[in-house]
């Protein structure tokens, strides 16, 4: 079952949570391979090509924003969700900015972990439809999961692909940030909307002189500008 479902990296130097973890990922179907520092776990996804990261923050040498960033700058874009034990928007923000797709914050549910990582490589795996988008200078093509702007391809993490093709799948309609986490996320936790706010602010940094096809609605949430492509 676990090569069914893929597997994953846990990135931990505590040894408890680090098993737990191990656990309740197991229990869900995947296999789960753990390192306790960053420079281990860099040749891991190299070596093992996990289907995604559940990377710890304060792991000791390499920590895991500076392991993210730099597998980022490889290009490798297996999706990560970060695990913080510093409760603040700076670590979040920060952590989503260098490609990161999701964070939990400790303490959390082991079962809310495995709903996160299925999530996100069912999203990352799965094709999308076959039907390409076109709004302006934006084109998104689901099936090669390939975004350009003016021709230019730009890389973007799974959860970035899937918040783009989900507005650009209704050019003009408004969607609340609760729809988004709902649809895009798959979670019903409300009080994670921030994370939809930096997602959306990295998609307006990557996408150029494209950002403005993304309009923030007052006290509402966002939507794509209904253009003619």
């Amino acid at each position: 079952m676990g090569e069914e479902k893929g597997l994953v990296l846990v990135v931990e130097d505590e040894p408890t949570i680090g098993d737990l973890e191990r656990m309740y990922l197991a229990n869900g179907g995947f296999g789960v391979h753990v390192e306790t520092d960053g420079a281990r776990a860099l040749d891991a996804v190299a070596r093992l090509r996990p289907a995604a990261i559940v990377l710890d923050i304060g792991i000791p040498g390499m920590d895991g924003l500076e392991l993210c960033r730099t597998l980022r700058a490889r290009g490798d874009w297996t999706p990560v969700v970060f695990v913080t034990a510093r409760d603040d928007e700076v670590d979040r923000i920060l952590g989503l900015e260098l490609g990161a797709d999701d964070y939990l914050t400790k303490p959390f549910s082991p079962r809310e972990l495995v709903a996160r990582v299925r999530a996100l490589i069912r999203r990352a795996s799965a094709p999308s439809g076959p039907q390409a988008r076109r709004v302006g200078a934006v084109l998104l093509d689901p099936a090669r999961r390939r975004v350009e702007v003016a021709g230019a391809p730009v890389a973007l993490t799974a959860t970035e692909f899937d918040l783009l093709e989900h507005l650009m799948s209704q050019p003009g309609r408004v969607f609340t940030r609760e729809q988004l986490l709902s649809s895009v996320w798959g979670i019903a936790d409300y009080s994670s909307s921030r994370t939809v706010d930096v997602h959306v602010a990295q998609l307006r940094v990557k996408l150029g002189a494209a950002a403005d096809l993304i309009r923030t609605v007052r006290g509402v949430g966002y939507s794509v500008a209904d253009q003619d492509g």
